[in-house]
């Protein structure tokens, strides 16, 4: 008799999230994401002989755009401040950037990341939201900052930090709201 395995995933996305209207705002629900896996063995096309199932479960801010999704969100430090991030740390995500994005809900922002120096530029092709961009070297100070618009047609400008500059980090953020960054800010991320 031919074993075949059957293979069944299943993505259950909790939808409801619990708010309190009250002045403490320490605790915040998310919603939760949980990913189900049931594989069946099955020794004849009639019934199964056997099933697992296995969860795994993430935490995503309650209103994180669904194009980032798959994303990390952490907690960022910079300087005195705390910024809620989608992070780009592999090529495809920081190719992507908010590319397509609308809004971005409950998130700061997106930190790009690189594990060796980078250098050269940013384009906006795609984006639909104005964005303003703050680059970091690897010790985590600033080094260049734009102010990006949207890009609906080739050619699209290229933003960059300077001609040969250096950056191990990026932040992008809604319009204003990295106006704080100074030259003395730090920005403290690990991977």
């Amino acid at each position: 008799m031919r074993r075949i395995a059957i293979a069944l995933t299943v993505s259950l996305v909790a939808a409801a999230c619990s708010s309190s209207s009250t002045s403490d705002t320490s605790e915040t629900s998310f919603p939760t994401t949980t990913v189900v896996s049931t594989t069946t063995e099955v020794t004849s096309s009639i019934a199964p002989t056997s099933s697992t199932t296995t969860t795994s479960t993430t935490t995503a801010p309650a209103d994180t755009p669904p194009l980032l999704a798959d994303h990390r969100i952490e907690d960022v430090e910079i300087g005195d401040q705390t910024m809620r991030l989608a992070i780009a740390d592999s090529p495809e995500l920081r190719a992507t950037g908010l590319m397509g994005v609308t809004d971005l809900g409950d998130l700061d922002g997106m930190l790009f990341y690189w594990r060796h120096d980078a250098a050269g530029g940013f384009w906006m092709k795609n984006t639909l939201i104005p964005l303003d961009i703050v680059w970091f070297d690897i010790d985590g100070r600033p080094v260049g900052r734009a102010s990006m618009i949207p890009c609906e047609s080739d050619p699209c400008p290229s933003y960059s930090p300077g001609d040969d500059i250096i950056y191990r980090y990026a932040i992008e953020a809604n319009p204003g709201d990295l106006d704080w960054v100074t030259n003395d800010t730090v920005l403290i991320y690990e991977d």
